[in-house]
């Protein structure tokens, strides 16, 4: 039978004494800046799960590899959580090339755990490049490694025809999925992908939404977030948040604003992207230029995590028209925010958005769909604020600390196994 963890109702449940756990994020630190090439919703989950187990009891170590000279060798970033950084490859090196520093780094972790003399009760991988290291120190070591991918390059690959991930990652994935003693996923959908993609054993699979802030996402005055932004009051705001890639479906989005030219007075801001990004961006300026919207869309840059709450508040409706989403964290966050999601029906954002109570989904990523939902919602004030109460009543059960207390359950029952 299928393990499903849901979250907990509570995070005061007496521990047993303290598990050290060794989680594996390889191409991206959690304390990356949100918004860059690599830095998005994984980086956050990896952040905030660990805070929280760190609080239940548990000792975390992050190796995560260094990208950066200024990044100390351990950067705590709570009690008993810290960062490790670990070289292993140029500072500055794109995606693709990571997969040649593997085994570099994990001969760094070892050399630093022997130095530190530290040992690990569980090992915990974030991608499938994480899950490599994860699944051969696991081995070496006898312990037991849960798997999180986040994202399945199979999927990916089916989900755009111009993605191409190599036949490398995805044989990688397999072999992850079958080796692993758990695998966490955040929807149904997912983890039936595992099973019908990956031959992974549906009984190992886990299913645990992932979480959101709710003290730091919460719904504020919408004048105050624009004033705050330098926003004018009268214009309606529609927000886009993430990474600058195509997967994203940005293009999506303005040609759907292509498409509200009869309402004058909105505006398209974009969150996210870097000086990795800047030939994607291009491409997206161009394409609005093109259209006749550029005047209609605003290209705000990566902010900072805490400062994302004001773009929510600021904004009318969040649109997320992905090729393909896991979960969707920046539709929670938004929801948390009390506003409206129009998203693609893709993924996890499928059971995340409630299609008519909450925001919409859309089936085809096409353009016209999108501008027809973010159109009506634009045009009514009474839906939109029904859509934005719906949608923060609706995220109460996706707490850090329900979603940290399925995952240790999950940890416990694995360590008790192992001792039985």
């Amino acid at each position: 039978m299928t393990a499903i963890h849901r979250p907990a109702d509570s995070h005061t449940r007496p521990q047993a004494p303290r598990t050290r756990v060794a989680v594996i994020s390889f191409h991206t630190s959690p304390l990356a800046e949100l918004g860059g090439a690599d830095a998005g919703g994984m980086n956050v989950y990896v952040r905030e799960l660990s805070q929280e187990l760190a609080r239940r009891g548990y000792d975390i170590d992050v190796y995560t590899r260094r990208a950066s000279d200024e990044a100390p060798e351990v950067q705590p970033f709570g009690p008993n959580v810290r960062v490790v950084h670990v070289e292993a490859g140029p500072l500055h090196t794109t995606k693709p090339c990571l997969p040649e520093h593997l085994e570099e780094f994990e001969a760094g972790m070892l050399a630093f755990i022997a130095r530190e003399g530290l040992t690990y009760d569980l090992v915990a991988s974030h991608y499938w490049m994480s899950g490599v290291v994860g699944r051969r120190l696991a081995e070496r070591w006898r312990v037991p490694h849960v798997a999180m991918f986040h994202t399945l390059g199979e999927v990916k690959n089916r989900a755009r025809s111009t993605e191409r991930e190599t036949p490398a990652r995805i044989g990688a994935e397999r072999a992850i999925a079958v080796a692993a003693d758990a695998i966490v996923v955040a929807s149904e959908h997912e983890r039936d992908l595992l099973a019908q993609l990956y031959e992974a054993d549906p009984s190992k699979v886990a299913v645990v939404p992932c979480g959101v802030d709710l003290d730091l996402f919460t719904p504020i005055e919408k004048e105050v977030a624009r004033h705050r932004l330098g926003l004018k009051d009268g214009d309606r705001i529609i927000l886009f948040v993430g990474r600058i890639e195509p997967l994203k479906g940005i293009d999506v989005l303005i040609s759907a604003a292509a498409r509200l030219h009869e309402n004058e007075n909105f505006r398209v801001l974009i969150v996210g992207g870097d000086e990795s990004a800047e030939a994607q961006l291009a491409e997206l300026r161009a394409q609005a230029e093109r259209l006749d919207v550029d005047h209609h869309i605003t290209f705000a840059g990566a902010v900072p995590h805490g400062e994302l709450p004001l773009y929510y508040n600021a904004a009318d409706v969040c649109v997320v028209p992905s090729f393909y989403e896991s979960f969707g964290m920046v539709a929670l966050e938004s929801m948390a925010c009390g506003t409206p999601v129009v998203a693609s029906r893709v993924g996890g954002l499928a059971s995340t958005v409630l299609d008519g109570q909450t925001g919409y989904l859309v089936s085809w990523r096409q353009a016209e769909p999108f501008a027809e939902r973010v159109g009506y919602l634009l045009e009514n004030d009474e839906l939109r604020a029904s859509f934005g109460r719906a949608a923060r009543e609706a995220v109460e059960r996706y707490r850090w600390p329900n979603v940290a207390g399925a995952v240790s359950d999950l940890y416990q029952s694995l360590l008790a196994r192992k001792q039985a």
